[in-house]
Formats: structure tokens, sequence, C-alpha cells
């Protein structure tokens, strides 16, 4: 089957992304999955494909964030146009897109708006995969947060994204609690009761279970995914079980869009010492679900 044509950003050019990308790009597995037009801005470790602009060691918070945020922009602009398949995102740093004039918490919420997309944040690796239900949000914002409507929402779009983009006829997903022990009927509080098992029931759902065991479960292949209530009990899960080779993507998006599992690493950017592993499995993730894809007819 032909590779898989692939729009990867360098992300923001302080931290390891033009490190990792360029690194991954020399390995013989990356090579052989996808084809891949780097987007970024020169003066990086890699010379990219399509420039959007120049960095210049030193330069400001903002002027990176800039950088980054056009990058992506443009990757989703050639995904649109039919230009690439899919796109592979390295890192950014939030506070700097912000600072270069992009007001969005994340990827996912920029690149929702930029394609007019409902999404839904997974973590997956080849031991868990974990969806959240809400994401960038303060923690005492999450009881609120956690509607019948939002786990609906993460459900469906999970369901969709398995049976579209890695193969899974009939997904099976689970519902983590929100509360310790499930709430223990309604000693810990009662969302889990009032909130989450009654959709759970209507969308066929196995849960909600605790947080404590249901991970562990998926992992020994009991599900496909897991929906998690919030940011924390999902991303620390998926992290534990696969740091360094787990791979953030974004479902609900007319194409698909990967990235590593790590940040800018600001702190050993420029020193050759960056683990490529997560952003190699990002590459070749996003290559299958391409692969995937083009097999289904969509």
């Amino acid at each position: 089957m032909a590779r898989a044509r692939l729009a990867v950003t360098l992300g923001d050019p302080r931290g390891i992304g033009a490190e990792v990308v360029a690194k991954a790009l020399a390995t013989e597995s990356v090579r052989a999955a996808c084809d891949a037009v780097v987007v970024g801005p020169t003066g990086l470790a890699v010379a990219p494909d399509v420039a959007i602009g120049a960095w210049t060691a030193g330069d400001d918070e903002a002027h990176a964030g800039r950088l980054a945020g056009l990058a992506i922009e443009r990757a989703v602009a050639m995904a649109m146009a039919g230009e690439v398949q899919g796109i592979v995102t390295a890192p950014i740093d939030k506070h700097a897109l912000l600072a270069g004039g992009f007001d969005f918490p994340g990827h996912t919420e920029m690149l929702a708006a930029l394609t007019k997309s409902d999404t839904a944040m997974m973590l997956a690796s080849d031991q868990l995969r974990v969806v959240l239900a809400t994401t960038h949000i303060a923690l005492r914002d999450v009881p609120a947060a956690v509607t019948a409507q939002a786990i609906e929402r993460a459900a469906t779009i999970t369901r969709d994204g398995l049976r579209h983009w890695f193969g899974i006829a009939e997904p099976r997903l689970a519902l983590c609690a929100m509360n310790p022990h499930a709430g223990d009927h309604g000693r810990f509080g009662d969302e889990d009761d009032r909130v989450l098992a009654p959709v759970a029931r209507a969308l066929g759902l196995a849960g909600p279970l605790s947080a404590d065991t249901v991970f562990v479960r998926a992992m020994r292949g009991a599900f496909d995914a897991v929906i998690a209530p919030y940011h924390d009990v999902g991303m620390t899960a998926i992290k534990v079980a696969s740091f360094g080779s787990a791979v953030n993507v974004t479902l609900g998006l007319p194409f698909p869009r990967t990235s590593p599992d790590h940040g800018t690493a600001l702190d050993i950017a420029g020193q050759g010492v960056a683990d490529v592993g997560s952003m190699v499995a990002a590459m070749l993730c996003a290559a299958a679900m391409v692969r995937t894809t083009t097999a289904s007819g969509r």
C-alpha cells in the first residue's frame, strides 16, 4: 500500500520538536510508512518543506507561539485541501501560543475550531486507550462539566473513531467513575449514581467503574477504550502505563491527527538527548489511521 502523506509541524521552536521530528524522519519504520511534509520555521534542526517564518535562538515566547500557531493553521489547511492525508504535531507551549495571538488551551481545541469539528482527546498505546470527557479545565469546574451530554458526546466520537480509524467494528467502552469507589452509593459524592450510571446504561458503556480498577481491566483486554471524566485521572493512567510510547489522537476531525505524549521539554532542548519514541509512534499511528481509512473507502 502507498505511504501515507502527512504534514508534520515542528511545534514550539524553543523546545524539542524539531529534534524529535528530525530523528523520527531518519528512522527506517517512519520512512517506510509515510511521506512527511515538514511545516514550520526556518532556523531549526530540520529544514521545513513548507516554511511559515524564521526562528533565531533567543527570540521571545510570543514569537515562538506565533510560529507554532501558524504552522498548525497551515497544516490544517493542507489537510482540508487534500494536499496531505493527516497531520502530526510536535509539542507546543500553551502559554506561548496565547502570547502569540492564538487563544486556545491547546492543540485539541484549536484543531476543533479550525475544522469546525466536535472532537475528543484520546491517548493511545498498545496497552491502553483513554478518552477525556472534559479536557483543560480547573478541577473545581469538573463536577458541573461532567454531564450526561459530555459523556454521550465523548462515547459517540470514540466509537466512530475506533471503527473508522482503528478498524474495531464493535468497540467495547468503559466509563471511569468520577469519585472514589464510584461514590460508594453516594457516600463520597452522588455524581456517579445520579449522572454517570444512567448515561452508561443508555449508551451501553461498562460502568461507571472505579478509577483504581477500570484502567487495569482495560490493559488486560476487557475494553477497547476508557472514557475518563476529567483530564488528570485519564492522563495519569495512560502515562504511567505507556509514557514515551503513547500517542495523542484527536478524534472527530475530518482527517487523522496525532502527536507525541510529551511536552516541549524546554529544559533539554538543544542538547540532542530527547527521546524520539513517542514521535515515531505518533507518525506510525497517523500512517496506520490513514491506511485504515483508505481501506474502508472513507
